[in-house]
């Protein structure tokens, strides 16, 4: 399958616009209100993505990993801020959409995030030694100052 940006932030809303048709007869339920959230986790995933590229080099994701560790600016507050923009979409989607279809999707990617975040960090681990665990004690993988 395609990356995972390009699932999050197309694949799922096709899939959950479609889902949503089909199961209201063609009368989505919208709730606009909700959806600067979905602007904000998109654009959080694209600017935090450039900021780490520019600033740690290698590719976009794991599969180049970085060439240096990126702890400042968002990183400073949180381990994983592209992951959580992500999550932040599709807390939007599922909430602009009314949608249990969608709150499904957030769920299960979620803990899928969650898993491959035990694994990116184990691979940083070794690749940072004591640098990044000294990163790891001082800031939180997902929320400031919860978890």
């Amino acid at each position: 399958m395609r990356s995972t940006s390009f699932r999050t932030f197309v694949l799922y809303p096709l899939l959950v616009v479609a889902w949503e048709s089909v199961w209201t007869g063609g009368q989505l339920r919208v709730q606009p209100g909700y959806a600067p959230l979905l602007m904000w986790g998109y654009l959080q995933y694209r600017l935090i993505g450039r900021y780490r590229l520019r600033r740690g080099g290698g590719g976009p994701g794991m599969g180049t990993p970085p060439e240096r560790l990126v702890t400042t600016g968002p990183y400073a507050w949180c381990r994983n801020p592209m992951y959580l923009g992500h999550m932040i979409f599709l807390v939007g989607l599922t909430l602009t959409f009314e949608s249990l279809f969608a709150a499904l999707l957030t769920v299960a990617t979620i803990v899928w995030f969650h898993f491959r975040v035990r694994r990116d960090e184990a691979r940083l681990r070794v690749r940072f030694g004591e640098l990044y665990e000294g990163y790891c004690l001082r800031v939180r993988r997902w929320v400031p100052g919860l978890f």
